[in-house]
């Protein structure tokens, strides 16, 4: 466990996830947070959107959760949409998740190593500054 940047661990994330959990998703269509997931939904994956601004609202077939602890389900990936300096105020829901995530994805232009060393501590894998899209795409990951 650890972090994850190689192209080979990222590819094996991708082709073995199923749920993501999209921290920061947005309803606006011209902004990553909508298209980058919209894209992954389209390709098969389960989309579970998080947002305080957007709860009880519905994209990619799913209800939008104020929190990272109120998803029920397992959830494979949480793909992070929010600023750097933002997302230490994630770590306690991103811990708090049950089951707890396998992987926990910072989107392009996205560092937190004090974020991802706690996560590692937890068991949580990371991935930093990379998009779930473009590896997607350049990996050639067949949809389901």
């Amino acid at each position: 466990m650890g972090e994850r940047n190689s192209d080979a661990e990222r590819r094996q994330i991708l082709e073995e996830a199923r749920t993501i959990a999209v921290l920061g998703a947005h309803p606006d269509e011209s902004r990553p947070a909508f298209y980058v997931p919209d894209y992954l939904h389209r390709h098969g994956y389960r989309v579970v959107p998080v947002n305080p601004r957007f709860a009880g609202d519905a994209l990619w077939g799913e209800v939008v959760r104020s929190r990272l602890d109120e998803i029920a389900a397992p959830v494979d990936v949480v793909d992070v949409f929010r600023r750097a300096g933002a997302v230490d105020a994630h770590l306690e829901e991103l811990l708090a998740m049950r089951p707890a995530p396998r992987v926990v994805w910072l989107q392009s232009g996205i560092r937190n190593d004090r974020v991802a060393a706690a996560l590692v501590a937890a068991g949580i894998d990371v991935v930093q500054d990379h998009c779930t899209m473009a590896d997607h795409r350049r990996f050639g990951i067949v949809a389901r």
